[in-house]
């Protein structure tokens, strides 16, 4: 199958960090980056709270031109609010925008926004075509396989994305009813790859967790790119280690030093971005990634999940 060209200057097969709430924040997209991640995309921004000016959506929408390509992601379910939306995410000028048409966090479905458009795939139709018309930008979209198992209508749904102008899917290969539990369907990301009216780039996203994992899928299914979303989470290293086996290199090992070294970088590097306090409580969810496997961690980490301060953060990391 021919690859398909992305809408943005990339490699031939782009590895993306997925955008995630509390994670894929500037200071962690830069680090990723800085490890081999190709495509970085912002946490996802309310399309409701960002045309009534919430500072924190806009300041989710600020980065650096080291971490180009990037895309913007939005999410909402009212025309009017999307297109605005994506008009206000275009004078930050990234370089697509992306619409979240996958996340399963109940306080998103339940505004009909997220994955809960899966349930009327025409309003999704309509509503991609309308912010699609609304910037100049390309559009992306990342979604799900479907609602609940059995409706999965993902293979129909490409078309009809592609028919109205988005210019590349990405898939997770899940329902929203699976959430993140059992295995990912790459299956049916590898048939929407596969089906021969799609020309547009289509992105595989569930379950990559090692270079190894990243290179089988890639000749098993075909697509266009792969995407790296809860294995990166305190792991920018996996970026790094994906490479090395697509070039037929044993994956570098990072001892304890390292880990700690680019933790606190990351930690730093937030700081300036969302604060001391928000830095070091979001900073929790990304140590078991940063640490597995290091022997005699448990009391550290139970250290660092009651720290309330970068200087304490340091202290428990930099003792012996």
């Amino acid at each position: 199958m021919a690859m398909a060209s992305f809408p943005f200057s990339t490699t031939d097969f782009p590895i993306f960090l997925a955008p995630m709430e509390e994670v894929s924040d500037s200071s962690f997209r830069r680090l990723c980056k800085s490890y081999g991640a190709d495509v970085v995309i912002s946490e996802f921004v309310s399309s409701e709270a960002l045309i009534r000016d919430v500072q924190k959506s806009h300041k989710k929408m600020e980065f650096a031109e080291a971490e180009r390509p990037i895309g913007i992601q939005i999410f909402g379910h009212n025309e009017k609010s999307l297109c605005e939306a994506a008009e206000i995410a275009a004078s930050y000028h990234p370089d697509f925008i992306d619409i979240n048409w996958g996340c399963p966090v109940k306080k998103v479905v339940s505004k009909g926004a997220g994955a809960a458009i899966l349930k009327d795939i025409p309003k999704m139709i309509a509503l991609t075509a309308a912010v699609v018309k609304a910037t100049p930008l390309p559009v992306t979209v990342k979604t799900r396989l479907g609602w609940e198992e059995n409706d999965k209508p993902i293979v129909q749904v490409a078309e009809m994305l592609q028919d109205i102008g988005i210019q590349m899917l990405a898939i997770h290969g899940r329902t929203r009813s699976q959430f993140y539990q059992g295995e990912a369907d790459w299956q049916l990301i590898g048939e929407v790859k596969n089906n021969p009216r799609m020309k547009i780039p289509i992105v595989g996203n569930g379950d990559i967790n090692s270079g190894q994992k990243a290179l089988d899928y890639r000749q098993k299914y075909g697509v266009d790119g792969i995407m790296v979303g809860r294995a990166a989470i305190g792991n920018p290293f996996i970026f790094k280690e994906i490479k090395d086996v697509f070039n037929g290199k044993e994956p570098a090992l990072y001892g304890y030093e390292e880990r700690v070294k680019v933790c606190l970088q990351h930690l730093q590097d937030a700081v300036p971005i969302k604060g001391e306090r928000t830095a070091v409580l979001e900073m929790r969810k990304h140590y078991s990634g940063y640490f597995k496997g290091i022997p005699h961690f448990k009391e550290k980490k139970i250290d660092l999940m009651l720290a309330q301060t970068v200087q304490e953060c340091e202290h428990i990391l930099l003792q012996a």
